[in-house]
């Protein structure tokens, strides 16, 4: 699988996802309206007024990104509603040619890490047919539980050509309470992202693998450390935009073929009509708003990049 994202970033030119995190916040009052006056003032109103702004925003963006990154967590606030729209939207995201992370950041143990590795990445046999769950190509996962509660992912990604990110370095402020803290004279994150490395050569995929790490754009000295110790492992990086994070900041993401790494951007793209820097587009232009703000992030990446 990781093949294939590498291949539709390299067409794209854009080391880019997309992180698909709707709060109605984002959604422009006439979305709201038109769902709530179809499906109830209610949680359907609320899921279907999600989809829709999804649906705006994946129409502007699927041609010159590889990828998006929905966010699980916005849609279970939601219910049964939300995760429907979920999987509406990694269904459309999927058929307009777009590879779906879902940011699920599982962990457990044993059946329970399997069950999720198979609702997410898997499928499930019923009689003489296989039916797909989530079907996202890749997913986040929590490292806490050690290798328990990652090989069940890492067993789905080989039978079905899929991949994981496994969290490493995040980009949070608190980050630091656990995943600085020295063992044995090392960072916690450092022997992470060994056993990141070590677990993925267990699915390999061309000159990399499709076991890659999560590190935070907010922290690109540690980066750097990271990207030497897993020099076959692509990396996830969240935190562009609005957690502070810029294409300055990327540089030692990469590796030196200028691949190993995608950058996550969620509210500065989703909600860039609400911004002053795309108002020109007008209120409620989600799609126009969205696309600019892709072809600005594509931008600031390509000009550090090549520096």
């Amino acid at each position: 699988m990781i093949s294939k994202l590498i291949d539709k970033i390299v067409n794209t030119g854009a080391p880019i996802v997309v992180g698909l995190d709707p709060k109605l916040d984002f959604v422009p009052e006439d979305i709201k309206k038109r769902c709530f006056e179809e499906k109830g003032e209610n949680l359907e109103g609320v899921a279907e007024a999600f989809w829709q702004f999804n649906k705006e925003i994946i129409d502007n963006i699927y041609d010159v990104v590889p990828a998006v990154k929905p966010q699980v967590a916005m849609y279970e606030e939601i219910g049964i509603p939300g995760l429907i729209a979920f999987k509406k939207t990694v269904d459309y995201c999927k058929e307009k040619g777009l590879i779906v992370i879902g940011d699920i950041k599982r962990g457990d143990i044993g059946s329970t890490a399997q069950s999720y590795a198979v609702g997410h990445l898997g499928g499930v046999k019923v009689g003489d047919k296989v039916f797909k769950g989530f079907d996202e190509d890749f997913v986040t996962v929590n490292p806490y539980l050690g290798s328990d509660g990652v090989k069940p992912f890492i067993d789905i990604c080989n039978k079905e050509d899929k991949g994981i990110f496994v969290l490493a370095k995040t980009s949070n402020p608190s980050s630091g309470e656990f995943q600085d803290r020295l063992i044995d004279g090392k960072p916690l994150y450092e022997i992470v992202g060994a056993k990141i490395r070590e677990w993925g050569e267990e699915s390999t995929d061309g000159s990399y693998s499709n076991v890659g790490a999560v590190v935070g754009a907010t922290y690109p000295e540690m980066g750097k450390v990271l990207r030497e110790i897993m020099p076959h492992n692509y990396i996830l990086v969240p935190g562009y935009g609005a957690q502070g994070g810029k294409g300055k900041d990327l540089v030692n993401f990469f590796n030196k073929d200028g691949l190993g790494a995608i950058v996550n951007s969620s509210r500065g793209i989703i909600a860039a009509w609400k911004s002053d820097n795309y108002k020109q587009f007008g209120d409620g232009k989600v799609g126009e708003a969205a696309r600019a703000a892709v072809l600005d992030m594509k931008a600031d990446i390509a000009g550090a990049l090549a520096q």
